[in-house]
């Protein structure tokens, strides 16, 4: 086995969530590339959720444009596709279990009464808890928040080791259900995950704050809390994280292999030259097979913006 650390055949089911607000760009690709490796190298599942709840943000034609982006790159998923925009009435369920233990409440305050009356916390403003002891039932319109505690919630991480984070303190009764009546993705994809079985999440770090609130409702729900690994992020030129938001290209199908490479040379690995003279088929061979997340580093760095 070498260095290699495999984990127990059939034991795994890992997932790829996009939202479909553009098309996929090399920040996106790093992470589907490495959930995507590390399910196929442990003899698992991989599975793609199109995560499009907020469709006010949402692109047309983007989550084909990722599907078939996805598949040009040789990456086949397992099932169907899931959309979150078909399971509401799972999400409302989740909700109403929560509000019938009297484990949420309705908020009617505003961004802005919020940030007069908050402290500053990794998410912004922390939220005071301004309307926990109010009536459980309001006429406006209103969000809900679910109750946290002081308890810290405490994970392994694959790559980063021990975390932990303070609820209460550093984030505050966060929202499951927004005023315009948007269900929360912390909600959303805490739901997905334990109704389609996943046992590994792979994702980028921008997302590791966010990972105590999701075991925080994983254990108010009664769901398994699956393995964690914070992949680096892939920021651009002034230091800023390649998104959407910060305008980053699209994949060139024109360059698939390169960019495949160069996502995995962005996550540590080391394959051999020639492969970027070869085929799609002939890397991903070698990439389920040398797959090592030993290799990974934990930093933020730059990464490719085009096929130059």
């Amino acid at each position: 086995m070498g260095n290699r650390v495999k984990i127990a055949k059939s034991a795994y089911c890992g997932r790829f969530a996009p939202s479909p607000t553009g098309p996929l760009h090399f920040g996106s690709l790093v992470a589907a590339v490495g959930s995507y490796l590390d399910a196929k190298f442990n003899d698992g599942q991989w599975i793609v959720r199109i995560e499009d709840l907020d469709r006010q943000r949402e692109i047309k034609g983007a989550a084909s444009r990722i599907l078939h982006t996805l598949e040009a790159l040789g990456m086949e998923w397992d099932g169907q596709v899931v959309y979150q925009s078909q399971r509401l009435t799972y999400y409302q369920a989740a909700l109403d279990e929560l509000n019938q233990r009297d484990l949420i409440y309705p908020c009617v305050c505003s961004r802005k009464e919020i940030a007069d009356s908050s402290i500053v916390g990794i998410n912004g403003p922390i939220y005071p808890g301004t309307c926990g002891e109010g009536p459980m039932f309001v006429k406006d319109a209103h969000a809900l928040r679910v109750r946290t505690h002081h308890k810290p919630i405490v994970f392994k991480d694959f790559l980063r080791g021990l975390c932990m984070q303070n609820l209460k303190q550093e984030i505050g009764d966060f929202i499951l259900r927004r005023a315009d009546g948007f269900f929360s993705y912390q909600l959303a994809v805490v739901v997905d995950d334990a109704q389609q079985g996943i046992t590994h999440v792979v994702r980028g770090a921008d997302l590791l704050d966010s990972t105590p609130r999701q075991i925080f409702l994983q254990q108010l729900l009664g769901y398994d809390t699956p393995y964690y690994m914070h992949l680096p992020v892939v920021i651009n030129s002034v230091g800023e994280k390649l998104s959407k938001q910060t305008r980053a290209p699209a994949i060139e199908l024109s360059c698939a292999l390169m960019y495949l490479v160069q996502a995995i040379r962005f996550l540590g690995q080391n394959p051999p030259a020639e492969i970027v003279q070869g085929d799609i088929a002939s890397f991903w061979q070698w990439a389920k097979k040398n797959w090592r997340i030993q290799q990974i580093p934990r930093d933020s760095a730059r990464g490719i913006n085009s096929c130059a």
